[in-house]
């Protein structure tokens, strides 16, 4: 996966194109571009346009196309041991009979906002592995390992986009980093719960991640739906950012479908993808602008307008999955706190349409500015805020004590 410094012939390929550029060529370039200006339009610097005879009229804003490695390719550099493969099935398997009624465990997805330090998610991961170990008779817990970040306006869109967190935008290294952490959660003995923002990294990771997330602001969007009909593990469409649970509904009946759509293979070539339609897909409650969607009464509703939409047998009709952060709490992690104990009392009266909750955790509470590394407080978020380790134990233990008192009830 090494970058390719000659193209055919002893051209040079794309992805040298900035090397070739002095300093002052450079700002000049990018000054044009703060300001909207057409930065080649008036000069002789090499464009790949010119090089394999395509007119320049294409790419006016395009100031780099960098080549990537292929999904192929960094599958096969990193790829998965078999105890991880067996761990991405069975769990999925597990997150499935959850959802169907087999398993009476409470789906718990818990951990950071984002992932923006390997050494961090690994010490969380090892301590929620522990855990797992003692809580899994009541609890499925799946770590949330998240590497793209939606955002309202702009910001850091996550580990993939820019891994520096300094506005580099090393995407190749970003896809090779999150896979390692992957791999690396999944050597830890938890299985990966991530969002999927982009329609083309999941060739990348998808197959080390046992539930996906749809989210609020692409609950709506076709490509998202279509991207989800495709995938191999549960999915869970979250409400929109006004509160509409019909948006998220119509995300789980439309990815329940088979379709076809423009995407790309493993070995990065341009195709038409056929899907069979993923019949996992169910629906999270994130709250909204609006205010918090967790009580027993908006749990009715969302379920009533489930089930006048969904086949009775779907995974949605089952029941859905209620986010303690976002709107829910205001994304402030001691209200967070107080949902998991609200919902923790309802589970354990009996309330029959939650099936899991989530959770945003980190080893410290709060969150901080983004910045580089270097500059950072070990283990605390840089997105949202998350509860701290001592209070996710807590709550874990909570939950499971709640599943207990269900069970004998």
């Amino acid at each position: 996966m090494q970058d390719m410094q000659d193209g055919p012939q002893g051209q040079t390929s794309p992805a040298s194109w900035e090397a070739m550029q002095s300093p002052e060529q450079l700002q000049a370039i990018h000054q044009a571009m703060r300001e909207g200006r057409d930065p080649l339009a008036q000069t002789d610097v090499p464009r790949w346009e010119d090089q394999v005879g395509v007119d320049r009229i294409i790419n006016r804003r395009v100031l780099e196309l960098d080549p990537l490695p292929t999904p192929a390719q960094v599958l096969s550099d990193l790829s998965m041991s078999d105890q991880a493969k067996r761990l991405v099935a069975e769990s999925r398997d597990e997150i499935r009979n959850c959802m169907n009624g087999r398993d009476d465990r409470l789906l718990v997805i818990v951990g950071p906002c984002s992932i923006h330090d390997p050494k961090a998610a690994f010490d969380y991961a090892e301590r929620l592995a522990e855990l797992k170990d003692e809580l899994g008779d009541r609890l499925l817990i799946i770590m949330r390992v998240y590497f793209e970040k939606p955002r309202t306006t702009v910001g850091w869109k996550g580990l993939i986009n820019d891994p520096d967190i300094d506005g580099s935008h090393q995407i190749r290294k970003g896809l090779l980093l999150a896979r390692w952490i992957l791999l690396g959660v999944l050597d830890r003995g938890l299985p990966a719960a991530t969002e999927f923002l982009e329609p083309t990294s999941p060739q990348f990771i998808s197959d080390a991640v046992s539930w996906g997330a749809i989210g609020a602001r692409n609950t709506e969007s076709q490509v998202h739906r279509q991207l989800a009909s495709g995938l191999s593990m549960p999915v869970g469409f979250k409400n929109g950012t006004d509160g509409s649970v019909k948006a998220a509904v119509n995300g789980c009946y439309a990815a329940a479908q088979q379709h076809t759509f423009f995407g790309i293979d493993h070995l990065g070539r341009a195709c038409a993808v056929e899907t069979l339609g993923n019949p996992d897909c169910h629906v999270v409650l994130r709250g909204s602008v609006h205010g918090p969607n967790y009580n027993q009464a908006s749990v009715a509703t969302a379920m009533q307008a489930i089930r006048d939409e969904m086949p009775a047998d779907s995974a949605a009709c089952r029941g859905l999955v209620i986010d303690c952060s976002h709107g829910n709490s205001g994304k402030d992690e001691v209200q967070q706190a107080r949902v998991v104990e609200n919902l923790a009392g309802r589970i354990a009266q009996g309330e029959p349409d939650i099936i899991g909750i989530m959770m945003e955790s980190f080893i410290e509470g709060g969150n901080q500015p983004e910045g580089p590394l270097g500059g950072l407080v070990y283990g605390k978020s840089i997105t949202d805020r998350c509860i701290s380790w001592p209070q996710t134990d807590r709550l874990l233990r909570l939950l499971a004590d709640s599943v207990s008192a269900r069970r004998q009830a």
